[in-house]
């Protein structure tokens, strides 16, 4: 048997996307080993979303050559998709297979040259199939794929290709194959996943989709994805406050907290709309965990838009924040938009939003401290006699337990938080007299 190995950067469709290409390549007779070791065969799935990720990919490639001098070095994802005579130039590469190819993984692995389609054309989404994932608790789930928005900052559409739905029978058909094998938790992943189901005929919505996993409770605990924050309805939020298993997260992309801002970012939505947008969550979802992501120094960002946002940031309870420094992406509006900010200020500004991430999250975690909460355990740790796992609401939560209760969903009182996570006690609930 070949060796193969595989590593992953960037988003969960790219992480749903290497398990995929995992579970194809392993029924194609080869070895998945863990990147780090020596392979016949390595492949990188990249990220293209900033400069430092392309870095990241082209880092990855040489580590492998070094690791393994007589290796097949593949690159495939975003970057090989939107940038592949970039990756072509480096020596130490063997191929580049683009986002379509990664359907064909097994066929295309050991092929000669560079295969990537232009991913434009693609009008319906062909989901890689997935039975298992490497955490053996919560899997991800491909939903949707692609992007309409083009929004002046982003590669994405061009790396992933306009907006495709999954079938929704197809994705049923998954979350049943996944709570079947074992899952306790999926979550719904996609590149625009608030536009799920617009291009389908007759046309449907990511609310229609969960609703159907809800009321026929296919899966114990369902996690939805980010979504556009002008794309959680009503509805969503009256759906996930009433059902037993949506888990009450939400990430919610905002980016900037400046409407002058989100304007050149072409994001249709205000801060004020934002604003409201949280406080309906919050209110409809007591404990909910919101995210968000923030770019900091985007092109002709004052001081004063700035303060907008560090403002907004400051006064909303937003859980986590994901920061992003400015990366200019060539082809995209942004990237020739006067008033381009240097890399110093970009990242002073980010580690100031970054700050305000630590106290948010800490404030977050702190609000529980003496609840209890439910979690799914997903590990042990033998030496430390401790699990760790995840609430509903998204907090890591570390106690003292037993390899018997990975993948069960324990009640947890939270003793103490530090930072990113939670400790606590398992409860013990008495048995009802029989």
């Amino acid at each position: 048997m070949k060796k193969v190995a595989i590593t992953t950067l960037g988003c969960k469709t790219n992480q749903f996307e290497s398990a995929a290409m995992i579970e194809q390549l392993e029924k194609a007779d080869y070895k998945v080993v863990p990147f780090g070791e020596s392979a016949d065969i390595y492949i990188v799935n990249s990220c293209t979303v900033t400069a430092r990720t392309d870095a990241e990919t082209r880092r990855l490639i040489r580590r492998a050559r070094r690791t393994n001098p007589q290796a097949r070095i593949v690159a495939t994802g975003c970057y090989a998709q939107v940038a592949p005579g970039d990756l072509e130039k480096m020596p130490e590469l063997d191929g580049v297979l683009g986002n379509r190819e990664k359907q064909d993984i097994a066929t295309l692995l050991e092929s000669t040259g560079h295969q990537v389609s232009d991913i434009s054309v693609e009008r319906e989404a062909e989901p890689l199939k997935l039975t298992s994932f490497a955490e053996h608790t919560r899997a991800f789930l491909q939903a949707q794929n692609g992007c309409n928005s083009f929004c002046s900052y982003c590669i994405v559409p061009y790396a992933r290709g306009r907006s495709r739905s999954v079938r929704m029978e197809e994705v049923l058909d998954g979350v049943r194959e996944l709570a079947k094998n074992g899952y306790q938790e999926v979550v719904l992943t996609g590149i625009h996943l608030g536009a799920y189901g617009l291009d389908l005929s007759p046309a449907s919505s990511l609310t229609t989709l969960v609703r159907q996993i809800d009321e026929q409770r296919i899966v114990p605990r369902l996690r939805i994805g980010s979504v556009e924050p002008n794309e959680v309805t009503d509805q969503l939020l009256e759906l996930m406050a009433r059902s037993e298993i949506i888990c009450p997260h939400l990430h919610l992309p905002l980016q900037s907290g400046s409407d002058s801002v989100l304007k050149r970012m072409g994001r249709h939505y205000s801060a004020a709309f934002f604003r409201e947008l949280v406080e309906k969550v919050t209110a409809a979802l007591p404990g909910v965990f919101i995210g968000a992501d923030v770019i900091a120094g985007f092109p002709g960002e004052s001081d004063s838009e700035f303060n907008e946002t560090i403002q907004l940031l400051k006064d909303l309870p937003i859980s986590d924040l994901h920061v992003f420094p400015y990366s200019s992406r060539p082809g995209t509006k942004a990237a020739d938009m006067t008033g381009q900010l240097s890399p110093q200020i970009i990242k002073e500004r980010a580690a100031i939003i970054r700050d305000i991430a630590v106290i948010k999250k800490a404030d977050f975690l702190e609000r529980f401290v003496g609840s209890e909460l439910e979690v799914l355990v997903q590990g042990y740790n033998h030496n430390a006699g401790k699990c760790k796992g995840l609430s509903r609401n998204y907090i890591e939560v570390n106690f003292s337990g037993s390899a018997e209760l990975v993948n069960q969903e324990k009640t947890i009182q939270i003793t103490g938080c530090d930072a990113s996570k939670c400790s606590g006690k398992l409860v013990i609930k008495e048995e009802p007299c029989t």
